[in-house]
């Protein structure tokens, strides 16, 4: 068998196992993901809601698992998706303009998008803290 007509065993297109992450890419992923934890998240603030509008023991009962741990874990969770995609967005929307392309603009604009939304998220949790 020639050199020619021998099978090549590789991927058709690029795949993870071809590429070492980078932060743009995590970035989109991540972007599409808090997308993704927003739309669930909608669904769990419509609960919360509905168990509101329900009895006294059913709110009760949603607030005591909003109290818990893993009740908090998922509206700080929730709250960092928010911050997340909104900032990203905002980073979209200078990119649509044609602002930021630069390699240096891109990772330094991804960096102040995690840092933001991290800041954002822990400043609003405090406050929130307070109002209870």
């Amino acid at each position: 068998m020639s050199v020619a007509n021998r099978p090549v065993h590789r991927p058709l297109s690029p795949h993870l196992q071809v590429y070492k992450p980078q932060l743009t890419s995590m970035l989109s992923i991540l972007h599409r993901a808090t997308g993704i934890a927003l739309a669930v998240g909608v669904l769990y603030l419509a609960t919360w809601v509905v168990f509101a509008a329900g009895s006294e023991g059913t709110y009760a009962r949603f607030q005591s698992f909003n109290g818990s741990i893993v009740g908090r874990f998922v509206l700080g969770g929730w709250l960092f998706s928010l911050f997340f995609h909104l900032f990203n967005g905002i980073r979209h929307l200078f990119w649509d303009v044609g602002y930021g392309f630069e390699l240096k603009d891109t990772y330094r604009s991804g960096w102040i998008v995690v840092a933001a939304s991290l800041i954002a998220t822990a400043a609003s949790w405090v406050v929130g803290l307070r109002l209870i």
